[in-house]
């Protein structure tokens, strides 16, 4: 019973870190890979990993598997319109492809930025973490983060009333 447990909360965890790497605008078939590699170094080293970061660990060796990947292959890709479209209301069709332009405005600003500070935006604002989340995650200082965020945000403004001036 204590073994069921145990791998209930594994899939439950790993359907965690799949919805994440799915809102990070990764592929279904990457997303399951890197799922999967990570459940697998998850049962080679379990016993080496503490209890309250089991979590962060997880998440951590998925994008690393991820980001290898990409390297391997030389596609690194953050899609961010996919999660971003929405169904035309009938009586406002123009709200719809404005709302649509900025979006695609604000992808277009996110993928300028530096990997770091993409991830960073996409934790806080995306996934919803905390900042305390977000420095264990990336084992970091919480000021760090904090100030990491702060400088994230004021390049993506820049950038954007940059693009939107053009």
């Amino acid at each position: 019973m204590n073994e069921l447990n145990k791998n209930n909360a594994l899939n439950t965890e790993l359907n965690i870190v799949y919805k994440y790497l799915r809102k990070l605008g990764i592929s279904h078939a990457d997303a399951e890979d890197a799922v999967q590699e990570t459940a697998y170094k998850y049962l080679l080293y379990y016993d080496s990993i503490k209890a309250s970061k089991i979590r962060s660990w997880l998440i951590r060796v998925a994008l690393n598997f991820y980001y290898d990947q990409c390297r391997k292959q030389q596609k690194y890709k953050l899609d961010l319109d996919a999660n971003v479209t929405k169904l035309v209301a009938a009586e406002q069709p123009e709200e719809f492809f404005l709302e649509r332009e900025r979006n695609k405005q604000l992808s277009s600003a996110i993928s300028k930025l530096k990997p770091h500070f993409k991830e960073l935006l996409l934790l806080k604002y995306q996934s919803g973490l905390s900042y305390k989340e977000i420095a264990e995650l990336l084992e970091s200082n919480i000021n760090s983060v904090r100030t990491n965020l702060f400088r994230a945000r004021k390049q993506l403004a820049k950038i954007y009333r940059e693009e939107s001036d053009e």
